[in-house]
């Protein structure tokens, strides 16, 4: 009996030996799946696509875009401005339907300023506003 007892003892140990290498693949290959529907969700760029290359560009604002200026100014080409004249002499064109009113913030703007300055925007008659802003891709 002690010979029968030592088999399946060895039997088992075997048997341990091998499960936890299964358990390890199928953690691989799940992963590998993962990676293979992760990589084609996105599609890649058109490899003759070349991209703009802004190093160097001098941001402007748009000509139609109203600055608002740290201490709380406004000005639009360099002359000073109030948010229902703005919006009076913005002209939008046969395919655009909704007058959009452009803005461009200082950095050091409060926030509340730039709401409140949204506010005005709608309520003199801006069907959008929109900030302008500028975008590091560094």
């Amino acid at each position: 009996m002690t010979a029968r007892k030592a088999a399946i003892r060895a039997e088992k140990v075997r048997r341990a030996g091998r499960e936890p290498t299964i358990a390890l693949i199928n953690i691989v290959f799940l992963l590998l799946i993962f990676f293979l529907v992760a990589g084609t969700l996105a599609a890649p760029l058109d490899a003759t696509l070349k991209l703009v290359d802004t190093e160097g560009l001098e941001g402007a604002a748009p000509a139609e875009a109203l600055v608002l200026h740290a201490d709380g100014r406004m000005t639009l080409q360099e002359q000073e401005t109030t948010p229902e004249a703005f919006v009076a002499g913005l002209e939008g064109t046969e395919e655009e339907a909704a007058t959009v009113a452009r803005v461009v913030p200082d950095r050091d703007v409060p926030a509340a300023d730039l709401v409140a300055l949204g506010q005005a925007l709608r309520a003199a008659g801006a069907e959008r506003v929109v900030i302008v802003t500028e975008r590091g891709l560094k």
